[in-house]
């Protein structure tokens, strides 16, 4: 179980997690931001562009400076944890690769993973590398250049590298970003096999119901809602957080919605180009 309490990330003179939210949230208060993610489930971390997400999986894991606040892993505090056993514990996958040596391979960029990993010999560590490789779809082209596999290929590379770490809870940063429909599904239907716990920042509210248990919806840095899609995903939930009018249709975890603009919204004027005039 991940669990924080009153977390407060801060740039400069600005909060950007864990402060007054704009719609009112339930937890917009000077305490900041508490999550609990429970054993054995996929949470999604829901909410618009530049509201904490990705800050939010930063803070779990001690990536990010807090201003405040506390986080624990399996009853650890996370602050009085060295690096290599927080790695032990939770892998992360950023929305970005760092590689750029066009001679890295898949199964090399795998094996990063279990940098921090004590395995007994190198064929354990051999096995632990094929064994994700073949978990995520990818085992075929271990000795291919990372740079040469298309953009789900990578991103299932990425969901390979954190599940050879072997550790209990995963952290995905947008893993769908920048993916066709296909290979959405394909990398969301992996997820389960990644670790027993899993926490993914998603944009589509469809897929977020479709493949998570518990959703959190972020807005302004502070947690709007959570709990199960059906109950976070209404109306009068996400209407305020993204500023429009939802219709949501269907019921469990086959929610479908149509989002529209709101009844205030006024189109901006054209701008009519000037005529130019002879000098």
């Amino acid at each position: 179980m991940i669990t924080a309490r009153g977390l407060r990330v801060r740039a400069g003179h600005r909060t950007i997690l864990g402060g007054e939210s704009a719609t009112g949230g339930e937890s917009a208060t000077a305490t900041g931001v508490d999550v609990e993610i429970p054993t054995g489930v996929v949470v999604g971390v829901v909410g618009p562009n530049g509201s904490g997400k990705s800050t939010l999986l930063r803070a779990l894991i001690r990536s990010v400076p807090l201003a405040s606040g506390e986080v624990r892993v399996d009853g650890d505090d996370v602050s009085r944890l060295r690096r290599r056993e927080i790695a032990r514990r939770v892998a992360f996958v950023g929305q970005h690769s760092d590689v750029t040596d066009p001679t890295v391979t898949v199964a090399e960029e795998v094996s990063l993973g279990l940098v921090r990993h004590r395995l007994r010999g190198q064929g354990a560590a051999d096995r632990a590398v094929v064994e994700a490789l073949t978990a995520m779809g990818v085992a075929e082209h271990a000795r291919s250049p990372l740079l040469t596999l298309s953009g789900g290929e990578r991103q299932r590379v990425a969901l390979a590298r954190a599940a050879a770490q072997r550790a209990p809870h995963v952290l995905l940063d947008e893993p769908t970003n920048h993916l066709d429909i296909r290979h959405r599904l394909e990398t969301l239907s992996m997820l389960r096999s990644i670790a027993p716990t899993v926490v993914v920042v998603l944009h589509d509210l469809e897929l977020a119901a479709r493949f998570c248990d518990r959703l959190v919806l972020l807005d302004a840095g502070v947690v709007v809602a959570s709990g199960p899609p059906i109950s976070v995903l209404t109306p009068e939930v996400l209407d305020p957080v993204y500023g429009v009018r939802t219709r949501v249709h269907g019921e469990g975890d086959d929610l479908l919605f149509r989002f529209d603009l709101p009844d205030d919204h006024r189109s901006p004027t054209p701008t009519v180009p000037l005529e130019r005039t002879s000098p």
